[in-house]
């Protein structure tokens, strides 16, 4: 598993920093794991990326998508115990449906890259991101295409007031056992799902 270290500069936030460490699944294609990492104007800013000159398909033609699961511990109490917590956003700033940060991932970036700058354009916040939890796929509701989703869990260690689709996209923390039910799209619920179960083996 192969660690690299990321410092995001946020456009009109001074002294805003954070140092990720995201690691790797073997498994989950990369542009190239070993390339140097953009630079930092080019993973994040204030303005979220639109269109899809730039997005990555597959050689079956599916659209390559990637997201996180943003999660914090929520301590309890005198006694240590700590609930995680899930940060799920809205499809729209009036949408009844909750969601998990997500978007294409395009040609000029890592998958990693893609997830860290998605996540912030859709959630505003950043950490440390984690070996992949996997690959769905998936079919939108507006089009037919078929899409290849990946999910990352991301340590949630900074979460700002303004980011990119602060203006129309409302965020919520939630239990795990809240995410399941309120989380609209069935591949993110199993995405979901592989996330608890991972962290339950890891409690063990």
């Amino acid at each position: 598993m192969t660690g690299i270290y990321v410092s995001l500069f946020i456009s009109n936030f001074s002294n805003v920093t954070s140092h990720l460490s995201p690691t790797f699944d073997n498994n989950i294609p990369s542009s190239n794991n070993s390339k140097k990492i953009a630079p930092i104007e080019k993973v994040v800013s204030l303005v979220s990326r639109t269109g899809r000159d730039l997005q990555r398909y597959s050689t079956s033609g599916h659209r390559q998508v990637v997201g996180c699961v943003p999660y914090r511990y929520k301590k309890h109490g005198g006694g240590g115990e700590r609930e995680i917590e899930v940060l799920l956003i809205s499809a729209q700033k009036k949408g009844k449906g909750m969601l998990l940060p997500k978007g294409g991932w395009e040609i000029d970036e890592s998958i990693e890259e893609a997830a860290l700058r998605e996540t912030i354009e859709e959630a505003g916040v950043t950490g440390q991101l984690e070996e992949s939890l996997g690959k769905w796929q998936y079919k939108s509701k507006r089009h037919t295409m078929v899409h290849d989703g990946y999910m990352f869990p991301l340590l949630v260690s900074q979460q700002f007031e303004k980011w990119p689709e602060a203006e129309f996209r409302q965020r919520r923390w939630v239990s795990l056992s809240e995410a399941i039910v309120l989380c609209q799209n069935s591949w993110m619920r199993e995405a979901l799902e592989a996330f608890i179960n991972r962290k339950c083996q890891t409690n063990e």
